[in-house]
């Protein structure tokens, strides 16, 4: 049986919150090894606190978008080699830049860790996830640190409520409601939103609880929300 290949954005707010969250991505790694029996997954890790920081000095000392982006980059990539190494794989060859490395790697292993590739304007974890799922033609699942898609930050308002289903023309309304910035704290950016839309990519928001995303690969019942047509 061919395994099915996921592409998942795994959001920097969930490696390293403010210090790594152990806890969390010991639980990851077993949900992601559990169901390695049906799919191949890439990984795409986001920058987190730390490419926050760095972001948002640059962005204070007057350092222009590129550079901020850039840095963001490298915080991603950082991760993806951090990961890369709690699941054990080959150490030497590093984490791919570009889709036709990522090709070759997943030849070889049910899970490829990456972070941003090449550098375009715009472009974060979540654009390089959804370009990685228009290659490989596949569903887009994005884990960040809310458990899917609210009508407001429900971090932030008590009262945001929550959207389980949405369509893409939607999801790309609300995406582009602001303008984009490196750093920036919506569930999906409007590159990613674009992109999703424009190839019509079945794609899901999970929060940290690991048992939806175990739901979602096991065709089951979960908490999240799905954005298609």
């Amino acid at each position: 049986m061919q395994k099915k290949v996921i592409v998942l954005s795994l959001g920097g707010s969930l490696i390293i919150p403010d210090k790594v969250d152990i806890k969390f991505l010991k639980e990851f790694k077993r949900v992601i090894k559990k169901n390695t029996k049906k799919h191949k997954f890439i990984i795409v890790c986001g920058g987190g606190s730390v490419a926050r920081k760095y972001i948002s000095a640059l962005r204070k000392l007057g350092i222009n978008e590129k550079l901020q982006s850039l840095s963001g980059i490298s915080a991603t990539r950082m991760n993806a080699r951090f990961m890369n190494y709690l699941f054990g794989n080959d150490m030497e060859k590093g984490i791919p830049h570009k889709i036709k490395y990522i090709k070759e790697y997943l030849k070889k292993q049910d899970v490829v860790f990456c972070g941003a590739l090449e550098y375009k304007p715009q472009q974060t974890s979540d654009s390089t996830s959804a370009e990685i799922a228009k290659y490989f033609k596949t569903e887009f699942i994005n884990l960040t640190n809310v458990q899917g898609l609210h009508d407001q930050n429900p971090l932030i308002h008590k009262n945001a409520r929550f959207i389980p289903k949405i369509s893409w023309k939607d999801f790309d309304k609300m995406a582009n409601k602001s303008k984009f910035k490196p750093g920036q704290h919506f569930v999906l950016d409007q590159t990613a939103s674009e992109i999703i839309m424009k190839n019509r990519i079945t794609t899901y928001i999970l929060g940290k609880n690991l048992n939806q995303l175990d739901q979602l690969l096991d065709n089951k019942k979960f908490k999240g929300t799905v954005i298609r047509e």
